[in-house]
């Protein structure tokens, strides 16, 4: 892990067009910006993790019913 110090305003770049900026600091919270082409998506860690166990979830409902209807 690449770990970087950035002050208020201050940025860092990834890849050719992802900036992440310090837009606001409060107490022990920061306030970060993120600009990216629209194409790419961004998600809060949670919600990201929330969408891949709903993921795997749906993958294996289908598995189960596939395997019944082969049964038939």
């Amino acid at each position: 892990m690449l770990v970087l110090t950035r002050k208020l305003g201050e940025s860092i770049i990834i890849g050719d067009g992802i900036e992440v900026k310090i837009v606001g600091i409060d107490g022990d919270q920061i306030k970060l910006g993120v600009e990216a082409p629209k194409e790419v998506k961004i998600y809060r860690q949670e919600i990201f993790e929330a969408i891949q166990a709903e993921n795997r979830q749906a993958m294996q409902v289908e598995e189960s019913l596939i395997n019944q209807l082969k049964n038939f």
